[in-house]
């Protein structure tokens, strides 16, 4: 049975695009799995806090050496993980925020990116260890940052997260942005502006 992890981090819920997309992808993805599963995780509604150095500790810590304390500060973490580790698909919904990724994705990143359960050093050599899993990055921003354009360069929303999950082991990553979102505050149809990447979202829900 296929599984599929939905991720918003959108703050703006019913105003905001990249929630709008991850519910038609998620939508169609449904419809093409009707036997599958998916687990929702919204970012906004989740309490993370950020990472402590006693919480470095306990994630070093061997397990069956770790204290009832330990076992706490990372039970946040051992619940997020266990989604990801479900989970053979993500849709992973991210609005660029000051150039980045909204603050409670990068706390969400932090909490996942584990040594022994997302990756390890063998051999001195870190590898990523969710194998075989498939990425869809649903971003929106305010601006046109596409390659090529003059505000391509601070674009760090699709560098990192294609970075940091290809540290994870996620190779299989799509990206598929609706820029120039800040048309909807200056009295743009938001219907039209949408129709065309609902279309692409769905077609590649359909496709994978």
């Amino acid at each position: 049975m296929p599984a599929l992890l939905h991720i918003d981090s959108s703050p703006l819920y019913g105003r905001s695009v990249s929630r709008q997309l991850t519910g038609a992808f998620v939508d169609q993805w449904k419809s093409s799995h009707p036997d599958g599963t998916v687990i929702d995780r919204d970012l906004n509604a989740t309490a993370i806090s950020p990472i402590t150095a006693e919480w470095v500790g306990a994630a070093y810590t061997p397990e069956e050496a770790r204290t009832p304390q330990q076992k706490q500060l990372l039970a946040v973490s051992d619940v997020l993980l266990a989604e990801l580790e479900q989970a053979d698909e993500y849709v992973i919904g991210a609005p660029m925020h000051n150039f980045g990724v909204p603050s409670v994705l990068k706390l969400w990143i932090d909490q996942i990116a584990r040594v022994g359960r997302t990756f390890s050093y063998a051999n001195g050599a870190p590898k990523g260890l969710l194998i075989g899993k498939k990425a869809t990055f649903i971003i929106a921003t305010g601006g046109n940052y596409d390659a090529q354009t003059r505000m391509a360069s601070f674009n760090f929303v699709e560098p990192y997260l294609r970075s940091v999950f290809g540290f994870l082991g996620v190779t299989d990553a799509t990206f598929l942005t609706a820029g120039g979102t800040a048309a909807l505050n200056q009295g743009q149809d938001r219907d039209a502006f949408l129709a065309p990447h609902v279309q692409v979202v769905q077609s590649h829900a359909l496709a994978i």
